[in-house]
């Protein structure tokens, strides 16, 4: 991860574009062999990582007719595309060796410990390239993205 804010600076943020229209994409990558169960808990894990760590990813609130408030989403929309675990490592390891890529993972063993010590010791023990994973968000150049990922299919 990057120790320098990453993301979009305020004068970027266009939310009445369209979401092609935006210099950064966001790309989440599942391991399509887990239970959906797990899909979703990575999906969110990394989802809430990336937005936290991400500079203007997300837009302003929406109020409803009523008045009542609606969380801000991410103004540049979020594909969910499907790897198995071999391509998953290997598109962590690209992108993480990419200039200008934000890269958010979710090692397997965040799902199998259920006392966040005993994941971090479990990460501690592996090199990068010894982990299983099972998901990763990604942002960053619109075709930089692209070429990592590939034409890997939608989750569905």
């Amino acid at each position: 991860m990057e120790s320098t804010p990453f993301g979009f600076s305020p004068d970027e943020i266009d939310t009445a574009a369209p979401t092609r229209a935006a210099r950064l994409k966001w790309v989440i990558v599942v391991d399509g062999s887990l239970p959906t169960g797990r899909i979703a808990n990575a999906t969110a894990c990394v989802g809430a990582a990336t937005g936290a760590a991400v500079a203007g990813l997300l837009g302003p609130d929406a109020l409803d007719a009523d008045g009542s408030r609606h969380s801000d989403l991410p103004w540049i929309g979020c594909t969910v595309l499907v790897a198995d675990a071999a391509q998953l490592a290997a598109i962590r390891a690209r992108a993480a060796a990419s200039d200008g890529v934000f890269v958010s993972d979710m090692p397997a063993a965040a799902q199998l410990t259920r006392v966040y010590d005993e994941y971090l010791e479990e990460v501690t023990a592996h090199a990068s390239d010894g982990l299983a994973y099972a998901a990763v968000g990604l942002v960053g150049p619109r075709n930089r993205i692209d070429r990592i990922v590939g034409r890997l299919p939608l989750l569905r």
